[in-house]
């Protein structure tokens, strides 16, 4: 595991990972219509110059055409695999781009994505196994697990048992810090956080709620000892995406609570 203390990732061990994935896995009709200024990256990448942001997670398309514009102001977590929205079989995650492509375009770290519990777990782990070696062989780069149990015999993606064995197996395996769904309470975090050990583990900010409901509940990541969160559509779909993020700031790197952030 690389220590993420001082590193592209992290400030102070935290982070607040700006995501824009969305294009390839949920389509523009479903995250980019009711701000369609987003649906040009380099509205995200402009966003992603807030000094609260510690890195910006984009696939092989966007990196490719965006990043030599802002790669003195953004740091580029390279997306490596990903699939559509219409895809219909059991969840897989295919990589489209190399560790070494990314390393190429100046990538700061890399995240994969494995759904653990799918019918495709283990081609997948198979999958993460030569992107961490990679990674952390050639370039000593960081790996981001987007740890998401999902499959046909998973009931509940989010319950607090299955949210700890994401951040578990994301440990075992080789990750340096754990994406995974917030369990829905300050103590089934804090269990997720202790089943990682001393990997990192970031909430997935999720679909856009309000301000207090959406504070709240990175506070209590924070509280729970989690590192800080990694969020797309809850900055983004915002009409001041700015002003979330100067929040976000105080609550992630200042542990601020969301009541005093709001007043």
């Amino acid at each position: 595991m690389i220590p993420l203390t001082d590193s592209q990732v992290t400030r102070d061990g935290k982070a607040l990972i700006l995501a824009m994935d969305h294009g390839l896995e949920h389509g523009p009709s479903a995250d980019f219509s009711s701000v369609p200024d987003t649906l040009n990256p380099e509205k995200i990448f402009e966003t992603a110059t807030h000094d609260a942001v510690t890195c910006l997670a984009v696939q092989k398309g966007v990196a490719e055409t965006y990043y030599p514009s802002y790669d003195d102001d953004v740091n580029l977590l390279a997306k490596l695999n990903g699939t559509s929205n219409l895809w219909m079989g059991e969840p897989y995650s295919p990589k489209n781009w190399t560790v070494d492509y990314a390393a190429e375009l100046g990538a700061d770290a890399v995240g994969y994505t494995v759904y653990s519990g799918s019918n495709h777990e283990t081609k997948m782990y198979e999958d993460f196994r030569d992107v961490q070696e990679r990674a952390h062989r050639e370039y000593d780069m960081p790996v981001v697990m987007w740890s998401y149990p999902r499959g046909q015999g998973l009931k509940n993606d989010t319950k607090e048992s299955t949210i700890a064995y994401a951040t578990r197996i994301a440990l075992e395996i080789g990750a340096d810090m754990a994406k995974v769904k917030y369990p829905g309470s300050r103590e089934s975090m804090e269990w997720a956080v202790k089943s990682a050990a001393d990997m990192p583990v970031v909430m997935s900010g999720g679909s856009k709620t309000s301000d207090y409901d959406f504070l709240s509940s990175v506070e209590a990541v924070m509280d729970a000892g989690g590192a800080g969160l990694a969020v797309g559509r809850n900055v983004w779909q915002r009409d001041d995406p700015e002003a979330i993020l100067d929040a976000l700031e105080k609550v992630i790197f200042e542990d601020a609570t969301a009541d005093e952030t709001l007043e």
